[in-house]
């Protein structure tokens, strides 16, 4: 038998407490255990950190929410985190269990004021999709437009500060926070501004037109257009705009030149809403995507998005343009004005910048394609991160630039998982000096 959602306030802070105790009895016993062992014994303590993974992340999923959420932006921020941690936590986003039919219809009866029958022709049971704040489900007007009705799960919203600071406790008592205090607060105070937002449907409505805006000269770009009478702060109606989710886009259906064609498209929505609009998509996950064989992009899911500081975007666009040129002096200084370097430690070492450089830049230095099928800078980033302990007292989290960091992970697992073959670089020096 499925479990009885927990909805009220209290009902999620036992379970978060609960699990936050659970977390400490275990790293306590773990640290006693360590004392009486003549070595570390890395294996012990990677069993012990799977367990209180897995465990965390059952139990977010289960609560969904600010928690879920925060456990899905841990699982791409690969320093915030212990490995094992990320690994548990990656299956949030792909493993949401849905909320039971008649929650998500007493939902919508409460926020739209009306029984369903008076509002939809029908609405399917079978969610569309499911998330960490609410759920998505098929439907359709009684004028016949197909919709798709996105409903936030009861009782998230007024949740949010109390999950966040319960699930900041259990990862402290546990000892897996690897990050000192002021970072840790600045992430979690981002986090719940994002958060925030993102709690609020009528704000994602506003998103969704002014995306609708931003990208209106681009017909190849489809964005759904919000049902406004039958939205509210907590249910979000948009027209029904499907395509296909990068796992359909195979072979029988799309030539290399279409991948190609949508690899060049992806990579100019990017650097549109990161120097042109200076506001950016801040959730670049594979659901949020659909693609058409006609090489048309649709997008979805508007309620995370980040307006971007004219001044970060320049310091962005500087220490792109000075690495790009190997001035490693002007790199150092741009990423103190990014907010990533500590401005009164000594400059870092140019050969370390230069390793990160040799990484990141090979799309944008092939003569010719660059095959991103095969690509595996994320290995080389992983194999690499050890070195960053080196220099840790002289760097610090970028909060103002996270999602951008966010965003340009997020694309390129959807340029790999693609298949896309692309010469970029003509296109970022274009909008490096298009200023």
């Amino acid at each position: 038998m499925a479990k009885k959602p927990v909805t009220s306030r209290s009902g999620r802070f036992l379970k978060l407490a609960g699990m936050t105790a659970s977390v400490a009895g275990q790293y306590a016993g773990q640290k006693a255990r360590r004392m009486f062992r003549s070595e570390n014994d890395e294996g012990a303590q990677s069993e012990s950190y799977t367990r209180m993974a897995g465990q965390i992340a059952d139990t977010l999923g289960e609560l969904k929410g600010a928690v879920m959420k925060v456990g899905q932006i841990a699982s791409q921020t690969q320093d915030f985190l212990p490995r094992e941690f990320s690994e548990a936590l990656e299956k949030l986003q792909k493993e949401a269990p849905p909320m039971p039919f008649e929650v998500i219809v007493q939902q919508i009866e409460s926020e739209l004021g009306k029984p369903i029958p008076a509002l939809f022709e029908y609405l399917q049971e079978t969610p569309y999709a499911a998330a960490s704040i609410g759920q998505v489900h098929r439907g359709r007007l009684l004028d016949g437009t197909d919709v798709i009705v996105k409903v936030q799960y009861p009782g998230v919203d007024e949740s949010c500060d109390s999950d966040l600071k319960q699930l900041r406790l259990a990862l402290k008592l546990g000892g897996l926070l690897k990050m000192p205090k002021e970072s840790v607060d600045q992430l979690f105070a981002e986090i719940r501004e994002r958060l925030k937002e993102e709690l609020d449907y009528e704000n994602e409505a506003r998103n969704l037109q002014m995306f609708r805006d931003f990208h209106k000269d681009q017909p190849w770009v489809h964005i759904p257009q919000v049902i406004s009478g039958h939205s509210t702060r907590r249910v979000l109606t948009m027209e029904l705009i499907e395509g296909d989710h990068v796992s359909k886009v195979n072979r029988d259906r799309y030539d290399q030149g279409t991948i190609n064609l949508i690899g060049q498209r992806i990579f100019e929505l990017m650097a549109d809403q990161l120097f042109r609009f200076q506001c950016i998509h801040g959730d670049p996950h594979a659901g949020n995507f659909a693609y058409r064989p006609d090489g048309s992009i649709v997008m979805y899911d508007f309620g995370c998005v980040k307006k971007l500081k004219p001044e970060i975007v320049e310091a962005y666009r500087n220490a792109l343009t000075a690495a790009l040129s190997e001035d490693y002096e002007a790199l150092d200084r741009y990423l103190i004005d990014l907010g990533a370097r500590v401005s009164n430690q000594p400059a870092v070492d140019e050969a370390y910048y230069a390793m990160w450089r040799d990484i990141l830049i090979v799309p944008f230095e092939q003569e010719g394609f660059y095959d991103f099928a095969e690509a595996e800078i994320h290995k080389q980033v992983a194999a690499k991160t050890s070195t960053v302990f080196k220099y840790l007292d002289r760097f610090k989290p970028p909060v103002e630039s996270i999602f951008i960091d966010r965003m340009i992970a997020g694309h390129y697992w959807m340029l790999k998982r693609l298949g896309v073959q692309a010469a970029f670089r003509a296109e970022l020096d274009k909008y490096l000096n298009d200023h």
